[in-house]
């Protein structure tokens, strides 16, 4: 049962990865303020897709990720674990890159970057949802702060990611 989720989350990885690359990249052609255009374009109507779908992975992925007590290595505060990833933040200082399991800086960021995609997703739909009301305006300037922010750290996640490849190749 572990090795299938680990092949199906490996797929919900790659998945959310070009989907939120996609999303992200087109995200200035769209033209949505408070409601969905009677005519919308393909970049309005392929963000409002790929986005629903990219909701209903990120919920998948956060599930997959947290069974059998792998949401503690994602999110160490919870149960009070943060010297391991201090430890990693003080030795980027003397040129070691730290491991990217355990309880360390590296899943703590992809913690993070599970967090902040939620909240993207969450208020995406939210901003989808309250479509042509005032409300939508606000939804709509959370989910930018939101996207943004996932943004940034998934590049992080990313640099993480190229890091711990180059890491294992100097072994």
């Amino acid at each position: 049962m572990r090795r299938l989720l680990e092949r199906f989350s490996g797929l919900q990885h790659l998945l959310l990865a070009l989907g939120t690359i996609w999303l992200i990249f087109t995200s200035p052609w769209i033209g949505m303020r408070r409601a969905v255009p009677e005519n919308p374009s393909f970049w309005d109507l392929s963000h409002l897709g790929l986005g629903l779908l990219v909701t209903l992975l990120a919920f998948s992925y956060l599930v997959t990720q947290s069974i059998g007590g792998r949401w503690r290595e994602h999110w160490p505060w919870l149960v009070g674990r943060l010297r391991p990833a201090g430890r990693d933040l003080a030795g980027l200082f003397f040129g070691r890159i730290p491991p990217s399991g355990g309880h360390g800086l590296f899943p703590m960021i992809q913690g993070l970057v599970f967090m902040l995609l939620v909240a993207a997703s969450v208020t995406g739909a939210g901003w989808l949802l309250a479509d042509g009301s005032r409300a939508a305006l606000a939804w709509r300037d959370w989910h930018i702060v939101s996207a943004n922010a996932f943004g940034w750290l998934l590049l992080c996640h990313a640099l993480a990611g190229v890091a711990h490849v180059l890491e294992l190749r100097r072994d």
